[in-house]
């Protein structure tokens, strides 16, 4: 029984052991990257991060040098305050600002997108599907039906 075990736990068979498991985790793991919903979270994350940009420059080159002009010439880039204590450290609440700016446009544009999928889902599902033909048996039951209906009422 020892000798048996001992063959067992040979150099060639541990090998052969871990390609088999490597093997089953390279399966695993292509099967999870190959389904549907992964690609699309990708493809998601790319858009999201181009999206971003957009935003980003939306917010730091147009919008907020019109507020600032509204606000008589204030530079958001430039708003900020040194602390006169210690090494004096400078707090930029300008970009800050800024910041919050691009997080309430990107909230925004999100839930235009969302609210529009989902009145185009809505629409797709309002339709009612048709109800299937009856079958030849049925139609013959419901004439047969129909008529001792009708010799029902004649009596």
């Amino acid at each position: 029984m020892e000798q048996q075990n001992q063959q067992s736990v040979t150099p060639q068979n541990v090998a052969a052991k871990s390609v088999k498991k490597v093997g089953g985790f390279a399966a695993d793991f292509k099967a999870f990257i190959s389904r549907g919903n992964v690609l699309d979270m990708a493809v998601g994350v790319i858009i999201g991060g181009a999206f971003t940009a957009i935003v980003n420059s939306l917010v730091n080159d147009i919008l907020t040098p019109i507020i600032g002009t509204f606000l008589f010439g204030l530079n958001f880039d430039k708003l900020g305050i040194t602390i006169p204590w210690g090494n004096q450290p400078y707090i930029n609440f300008g970009s800050f600002i800024q910041n919050i700016i691009t997080f309430l446009l990107t909230a925004l544009c999100l839930f235009i997108m969302i609210k529009l999928i989902g009145s185009f889902r809505r629409k797709n599902e309002e339709a009612p599907p048709e109800p299937p033909k009856p079958t030849v048996d049925q139609e013959l039951l419901t004439e047969i039906r129909d008529l001792l209906k009708a010799q029902a009422e004649n009596k």
